[in-house]
């Protein structure tokens, strides 16, 4: 089973939850074994990013862009970034 998930995604505000800007995981629920919240170790653009991975309600998890992440990686909705996630632990 592998350690890490690595992908490419594009910052969304997601049909399910349109006030907020996301990045969907794809595949989160077998790599974590749980479709509940999880915490991982995960970057945006080589950016460490701390709040937990939550449940989508559609089968996978997602991480909540902040504002002030989306200035610091100076991306909005709709760019495309580098994902990576460890678990933790």
């Amino acid at each position: 089973m592998p350690e890490e998930l690595a992908f490419s995604a594009t910052i969304v505000n997601p049909e399910w939850m349109p006030a907020w800007s996301v990045i969907e995981v794809p595949g989160s629920k077998e790599f974590f074994g749980t479709g509940n919240s999880v915490k991982a170790d995960a970057t945006v653009d080589g950016v460490a990013v701390t709040s937990a991975l939550m449940p989508t309600g559609q089968g996978h998890h997602f991480i909540s862009v902040s504002a002030a992440l989306r200035k610091k990686l100076g991306k909005g909705v709709g760019d495309d970034v580098q994902v990576r996630i460890a678990r933790r632990g």
